[in-house]
């Protein structure tokens, strides 16, 4: 018997996982009712259900009575062993860029169709963005992504190119002229954006490859300002922390 529910076939570790997959960078926090929704659950199973994932620390409930991922989900999340090792490798790399330029850091791996980000590094003077570790971003219109992007299969190219997104009047959605950055990227190793996905921010990002199977398994980037100014300067710290990631992974 798959328990006690609803929906016939449906295993009580499925309805679990619903639960835990209703969170993303849009949902980090939800209410009963939310939850329930984006799971595909009765309120009452829902509620049944996050009660014991918040004993179990896999949940957090609010004092608003919303809920958020909890410490053991983060904790698991952490120990993945191709992010928790890259992650590992790259941080002190990051640092170095950060105290060379004082700009936001972004360390992302390509995960399906979209960019997710491991680590992110900024100061209280940095350009407001809307990345997160953790977070989830479309690949078209983010430095990080567009490197990650020339270099992936071609069956991922033709689901993006099919599903381009306007996020800010700057966003490139002519999968022409995306096309062309990519072979550019491709051959360059150099990615650029300029207010594509958040407005008064442009990001530089070069990929990091594993020096054992020149593998592209991760990218790097900056995020300023404008790119008008400091770009070799900008651009010089980010290859220096690739390749000594990629020749430490």
């Amino acid at each position: 018997m798959a328990g006690n529910t609803s929906t016939p076939g449906t295993t009580v570790t499925s309805r679990l996982l619903n639960i835990l997959g209703a969170f993303d960078e849009r949902h980090n926090s939800l209410t009963l009712s939310e939850l329930a929704r984006r799971a595909g659950l009765p309120i009452a199973t829902t509620h049944r259900l996050a009660a014991e994932l918040v004993a179990g620390s896999a949940l957090q409930r609010r004092a608003d009575g919303q809920y958020v991922v909890g410490r053991l989900v983060w904790n698991a999340g952490l120990l993945a062993p191709v992010e928790g090792q890259l992650r590992q490798v790259a941080e002190p790399f990051l640092y170095d860029v950060y105290a060379a330029t004082l700009a936001t850091v972004h360390l992302a791996v390509r995960d399906g169709d979209e960019v997710l980000y491991l680590e992110r590094m900024m100061g209280r003077t940095s350009v407001p963005i809307v990345s997160a570790v953790g977070s989830r971003l479309p690949m078209h219109c983010t430095g990080v992504g567009k490197v990650l992007l020339a270099h992936a299969p071609e069956d991922v190219k033709d689901r993006v190119f099919a599903t381009l997104t306007r996020i800010t009047p700057y966003t490139i959605v002519s999968p022409t002229v995306l096309s062309s950055q990519m072979q550019r990227i491709h051959r360059e190793g150099v990615a650029t954006t300029s207010e594509e996905m958040s407005l008064g921010a442009c990001s530089l990002a070069v990929p990091v490859i594993r020096q054992t199977d020149d593998a592209v398994v991760a990218a790097i980037a900056v995020v300023v300002p404008t790119l008008k100014r400091d770009r070799q300067r900008l651009l010089g710290a980010l290859q220096v922390a690739a390749r000594g990631i990629g020749r430490l992974l």
